[in-house]
């Protein structure tokens, strides 16, 4: 090796310039990753095929401008190189972190070449010699180098804007070719049309820059080392601009979690009234903020915000005045890709060079309008495309951005699936094929060593499953049984995924990536291939499959702890139960259990009985450990669920509201038990860097709108401590409205903060209480099918047992830094999952009320009660479908609902008048009072969008309930008539794709899961619901 250095000049945080001499070693053993290498390099991961006509080395600044093209998957034989990913460092961490996930990603064939390490193709910096020239010339070597090491069995293509490199080196090697990005497309991909739309959108985004006109139209951002000095001093906040959606050109807020360390005035954060003030922030944005003078702080509004509001506007009401300021500059931008769709084309719309700049609406409302330069603005009209912001200079009104991909019409099921897909940043494309040989091959047995390191529990104990019907990928078995001497046995057993997928193989990455499975009203995306997730990890009744258990000693009189007993086993589940029929079986019915049809009666009814005991005794266990709980403050938050109907093919039929079983409750509660369990055991084991889940306590401010609500109908809410909100949620019980409390729930499930993945190292020990479960230590280990987080724990808790036992861990255990990446990695594919989920539903709510006539159909009529009330109107929640939604009582025009003595309302001109517990309006003919948890009768309609996803229009027509006079229950029928117009829809997508090719038997093994799956529906109308027993019982009869 060849010692050497460089010299880089920099700036420190107080804007000093500062020499840095960095040493590092050349090598002549770099790897190039190419499966041609006949040198024996070290290429240890993605390889370049060898089957290719060549390989395309682009220099520092076609990455820099065109990076989107290399991105295109077609394009093949890509050799990124170090110099070349060290320049787009130097333009942002965002960008460089973008093409770091390019290369990991093994569905794009390129790799990075460190061509700076290597011996022949390191070029030292000449005296006098531009950073851009250097740069060409080191791209140009190592372009060279890989050629030479070939021996020629590959031609090298170099792609660089420069045309002086382009005829300085052009001829100089007759293997490698130097041309243009425009030339390389036309020659060697004349028919790959999405390459040439892409280069031909930021070659004219690139020609606008240069043709921009001077008018400033937003101060300039303050020097970094300015805005550094002024954060550390107290002068400037740093935080993140959240827009808000529904007044996104006048109202965002600055917040960061230390704002209340500061001062009591900012634990709402810093308001940012006015789009001008935000000084081309975009929403996500990290920044700095400079408070105004207290005389010009602002409040926010308090009124339903109907239509874009001016920011000078006074009409509309505000809060008491908040710490109001304006953004002096951005310290990350975080954009993202926009779903926008380009608006009909006016006279206004500018042209030049024979393209024309369009402002294109985000699908976001928090994002501001987006300038392209297109040449194809007429024909992508009423679309849906995604496009990329490259620059919002001081003197554009709008960012600059261009297209990257279009995505379909606007209406079309599957753009508006892709589009909410998109927005959350989800990118779940099938399984290659590559992922799929790892996959064990078929059919699968029991490995004989394999199963001589486990605890084989095949012949001692009753295992058993209970799922909703018709589940496929079961996670997770219990066993229950007495030991003798007065002890008894719980057990938990979660599949072993962790055995399948080994850490660092292409599945393992590609579910690191996705965190999660995706739950959408019609589909799923799973985290792992489908002959893992339905078959080899699932614990299906009546096969032998690998598992990670946990096996509680208890005293059978006190239940208290004896022992616990941690390890890998290997089970065989003797009965896969639903719910409905272990609640069947506990309730002492006669039902027919599949697992014992045929037996003869003797040993059926044997069978039957050891397996009612079980059910029994493991109740009789989850009731103890709930009492716990409840002893401790652990908080009941949730509403009614419900279930998918299968057929034997695994189709929905049907949405079905779930009774609330005590047998759920009992599952539950042995999952809760043993990620308790766990949780302990990695943490003890590895202090500093084991993967818990925490749920800090929510701020008390939080609260104030429940409290207040509840006050109103005579509650007292005591919020100090999760006990005192447990015990005063249970008492707030109207007999005559079982919605109330139901609605209160509600309420204090809004306040809560989110429960968030954490590396133990990055937390101090108080901080990993779990507020909602009160519990000293929580994590995931029950759902490693279709959670990241647990099979990371599955690996700690391995790990762990192998250090009990003196052995070294059979992997590399993360770092409390890496850890802690990961787990946000995590926390934010699971909010963009829940995101996307509710969008889903919303998308179907919209398709379901979309084709009928709001004023003759009487499904769109429905009961709702008032929970919250504006200056303007009212917040309703509608039950029958799961809606909630503005009222507005007062247009800008000044009428207002007034009600007639048969409850009727209409629009007159007159007034209104807020109180704290009511709203009244009043006209010549008298005044009508809203209060809260008044029951309304409202009508449902669709405001239809071209740009943004529809709403749905609440607007009342009756102050009293509809179809009684009284406080009515929840009924299901408008539920179930929303869940038939769901299935006919899914149904209608099922035929379609029946009258496709057939699929061979791999592809259908292991495609994505593509079929009719509601379960998204399913867990947002758990939570939306606001059902009662008796009326999910009068709906299950009805269907049954």
């Amino acid at each position: 090796m060849i010692k050497t250095e460089k010299v880089l000049h920099l700036k420190s945080s107080r804007g000093r310039k500062v020499r840095v001499v960095r040493e590092f070693y050349l090598r002549e053993r770099v790897p190039c990753f190419s499966s041609l290498c006949q040198a024996g390099c070290d290429n240890d991961g993605k390889v370049l095929a060898g089957d290719l006509t060549h390989y395309v080395v682009p220099d520092a600044g076609v990455v820099l401008k065109y990076l989107e093209v290399l991105e295109i998957t077609e394009l093949q034989g890509v050799v990124f190189t170090q110099t070349a990913c060290e320049a787009l460092r130097s333009k942002g961490r965002r960008f460089y972190n973008h093409l770091r996930n390019l290369l990991k990603d093994p569905r794009h064939d390129c790799i990075l070449f460190a061509n700076e390490f290597q011996t022949y193709s390191h070029c030292p910096r000449e005296k006098g010699e531009s950073q851009e020239t250097w740069q060409t010339r080191c791209v140009y070597a190592a372009a060279v180098w890989f050629y030479n090491h070939l021996a020629g069995a590959m031609k090298v293509v170099m792609i660089t804007e420069d045309r002086d490199a382009g005829a300085r080196f052009g001829s100089l090697n007759s293997g490698v070719f130097v041309i243009s990005v425009q030339d390389y497309l036309q020659n060697f991909w004349p028919d790959l049309q999405e390459a040439h739309e892409v280069y031909r959108y930021i070659s004219l985004v690139l020609q606008e820059k240069e043709s921009e006109d001077s008018q400033r139209e937003f101060s300039e951002h303050l020097p970094a080392e300015i805005v550094e000095a002024g954060i550390k001093s107290g002068r400037y906040l740093q935080g993140t601009l959240n827009v808000n959606k529904y007044r996104a050109q006048s109202e965002a807020f600055v917040t960061n979690e230390e704002f209340s360390n500061k001062s009591p005035d900012l634990i709402n954060g810093v308001l940012v009234f006015g789009f001008k003030r935000r000084n081309r922030a975009v929403h996500g944005d990290l920044v700095a903020v400079e408070l105004l003078p207290k005389s010009k702080w602002r409040g926010r509004g308090t009124a339903l915000a109907e239509g874009p509001l001016d920011e000078n506007s006074g009409e509309d009401g505000e809060s008491n005045p908040l710490p109001t300021g304006h953004i002096v500059g951005i310290l990350q931008r975080n954009w993202r890709d926009y779903v926008v769709t380009f608006p009909p084309r006016d006279g206004n719309q500018n042209q030049s060079r024979g393209s024309q700049r369009i402002l294109a609406v985000p699908w976001d409302q928090r994002i501001p309008k987006i300038r392209i330069s297109t040449q194809q603005a007429d024909a992508l009209q009423d679309h849906r495309v995604l496009v990329r912001i490259d620059s919002w200079p001081s003197n554009s009104l709008y960012p600059n951005g261009h297209s990257v991909r279009v995505l379909g019409r606007v209406g079309d099921m599957e753009t508006e699936v892709q589009t909410i897909l998109l927005e959350n940043s989800i990118h779940v494309p099938p399984f290659s094929e590559a992922q799929l040989r790892e996959m064990p091959a078929q059919p699968w047995t029991v490995d004989p060593a394999e199963a001589a390191e486990r605890r084989d529990l095949r012949d001692t104990h009753l295992v058993f499953s209970i799922d909703p019907r018709g589940c496929e990928d079961v996670d997770d078995a219990m066993s229950v049984r007495s030991l003798g001497n007065g002890l008894l046995e719980l057990g938990v057993h979660i599949a072993d995924v962790t055995h399948f997928v080994r850490e660092g193989s292409l599945t393992d990455l590609e579910a690191r990536s996705r965190a999660t499975t995706y739950y959408l009203a019609d589909r799923r995306y799973d985290m792992l291939p489908a002959v893992l997730s339905a078959d080899l990890c699932s614990l299906l009744g009546g096969v032998d499959r690998y598992a990670m258990s946990v096996l509680w000693e208890l005293d059978a009189q006190s239940l208290a702890v004896i022992k616990v007993w941690f390890g890998r086993t290997l089970i065989r589940s003797s009965y896969q139960l639903h719910y409905e029929l272990a609640q069947a079986l506990l309730n002492g019915e006669e039902v027919p259990v599949p697992e014992l049809a045929q037996l003869d009666p003797k040993e059926r009814a044997a069978k039957l009985t050891e397996l009612t005991a079980a059910l029994e005794k493991l109740t009789l266990v989850a009731r103890h450990l709930r009492a716990q709980r409840d002893q401790g403050g652990a908080l009941e938050l949730e509403g009614l669920e419900v279930r998918a109907q299968l057929d034997a093919e695994k189709n929905i039929t049907a949405l079905v509201p779930k009774q609330p079983l005590e047998v759920h409750e009992t599952v539950a509660e042995c999952m809760i038990y043993a990620n308790h369990w766990v949780a302990r055991k990695i943490q003890e084991a590895f202090p500093c860097r084991a993967l818990l889940r925490r749920h800090p306590p929510p701020r008390q401010e939080f609260f104030d709108l429940l409290v207040e609500t509840a006050k109103a109908r005579g509650f007292c809410m005591d919020t100090s401590t999760n006990k005192a909100l447990a015990d005063s949620l249970d008492q707030a019980v109207d007999p005559e409205d079982p919605l109330v409390n139901r609605l209160l729930r509600m309420m204090a499930t809004q306040a809560m903060s989110q429960a968030l993945y954490f590396s133990t190292g990055s937390q101090p020990d108080h901080q990993f209480y779990h507020y909602g479960l009160a519990l000293d230590r929580y994590t995931h280990f029950t759902s490693p099918i279709r959670r990241y987080a647990d099979i990371v724990v599955h690996r700690l808790l391995t790990a762990a047992l192998q250090v009990e036992q003196e052995a070294e861990p059979a992997t590399r255990l993360e770092g409390n830094k890496d850890l802690e990446e990961l787990s946000e990695h995590i926390n934010t594919r699971n909010r963009a999952a829940k995101q996307a989920q509710t969008q889903s539903v919303a998308l179907f709510q919209y398709l379901f009320f979309k084709e009928r006539d709001p004023q003759t159909d009487p499904r769109c009529v429905a009961d709702s009660i008032i929970y919250t009330i504006r200056d303007n109107g009212v917040l309703v929640l509608v039950p029958e479908y799961g809606v909630k939604g503005p009222v507005y009582l007062k247009t800008k025009t000044g009428q207002v609902v007034t009600a007639g003595p048969d409850g009727t309302c209409e629009w007159q001109s007159g007034t209104v008048q807020r109180h704290p517990d009511h709203i009244v309006t009043t006209c010549g003919c008298g005044s009508t009072t809203f209060r809260l948890f008044d029951h309304i009768t409202v009508r449902i309609s669709v405001l239809p969008s071209n740009c943004h996803a529809d709403t749905l229009k609440l607007e009342v027509i009756s102050n009293k309930p509809h179809r009684s006079s009284a406080p009515q229950r929840p009924d299901s029928q408008g539920r179930s008539q929303l869940v038939q117009e769901v299935v006919r829809l899914a149904e209608e997508a099922q035929e379609k794709a029946a009258q496709r090719p057939k699929l061979s038997k791999w592809e259908r093994e292991f495609q994505q899961s593509r079929a009719p799956n509601l379960y998204s529906v399913l867990e947002e109308i758990r939570e939306l619901a606001l059902m009662d027993p008796d009326t999910a019982s009068r709906f299950c009869a009805s269907t049954a």
